[in-house]
């Protein structure tokens, strides 16, 4: 096997079938997709990689904050370069050979890679070859839930579909340092005093309110949100109970909330529509 194929051949072997992202988040044919939130962005940029990846889709994946460097068998191709020229040049030239190109500009402490520019990604996307681009626009330390800083997220203005991440295992979870990202922003959001547990309707808020996790948003772009983590306990009850919050609140750009557990086959539980 050349390497493209064995590459192909172990996805196939460890994620199955393909194509329960790409139809739950309602992926068209040409898309720069924006993570933002918190509680599974890594994972899902990389298994929805795999899944346009195996569907004959040319992708490049990458981040406009920090993410931590990809294994091997999460992508094809890595390159790294503080000339973001350079960067932009290798992935025009090399799109058609490897069809899944990671690009970051340096390396930093614990297993990190420093993104690239919003202005890149916008380059990037002037090229007819790129299907898919995928950006991690937003960072949470690995907590379940946040809210964004004032210089986050980082959403290129190219982004068709943003995507919002939250975790529902940080439903009922304490509003502190230990569980959320930025717990004094989240508690001015949703009105939680720091200490207190986190309710559907807290999380619900978290999700629409301008300074919360769809902040900066086009207004062109598409929205999706994606509760993780539905496979803990009662955690369908959960992300059940949030979506109907949300849904109450009639976010205009909001077309869809899918119910995800991206560590488990399916990815995808339920879909749900408002």
């Amino acid at each position: 096997y050349s390497i493209i194929e064995r590459f192909v051949k172990r996805t196939q072997e460890e994620e199955g079938p393909v194509g329960f992202l790409i139809e739950a988040l309602g992926i068209k044919a040409r898309e720069v997709i924006s993570l933002v939130g918190a509680g599974g962005k890594t994972t899902l940029m990389f298994r929805l990689a795999k899944e346009l990846f195996l569907s004959g889709r040319k992708v490049v994946t990458t981040t406009t904050t920090k993410i931590l460097e990809p294994k091997p068998e999460e992508t094809s191709s890595l390159y790294i370069d503080l000339d973001e020229e350079k960067i932009r040049d290798f992935v025009w030239r090399h799109i058609d050979q490897y069809r899944h190109i990671t690009v970051a500009q340096e390396r930093l402490g614990s297993g990190k890679l420093k993104g690239i520019s919003p202005n890149l990604v916008n380059e990037l996307w002037s090229s007819q070859e790129i299907d898919t681009i995928i950006v991690e626009a937003d960072g949470a330390a690995g907590r379940p839930v946040k809210a964004p800083r004032e210089s986050e997220p980082v959403i290129p203005t190219s982004t068709t579909l943003v995507v919002a991440i939250l975790g529902v295992d940080g439903m009922e979870m304490e509003l502190n340092e230990e569980n959320v990202f930025q717990p004094e922003r989240v508690s001015k959001i949703t009105g939680i005093p720091v200490g207190e547990k986190l309710t559907d309707e807290a999380m619900a808020r978290l999700m629409i309110h301008p300074e919360g996790i769809f902040k900066g948003t086009p207004s062109s772009s598409r929205v999706v949100s994606f509760l993780n983590k539905v496979d803990i306990p009662n955690g369908v009850a959960k992300a059940k109970s949030i979506a109907k919050k949300i849904f109450e609140k009639k976010h205009r750009q909001i077309e869809r909330i899918v119910l995800g557990q991206l560590k488990n086959d399916p990815p995808v539980a339920e879909v749900i529509f408002p």
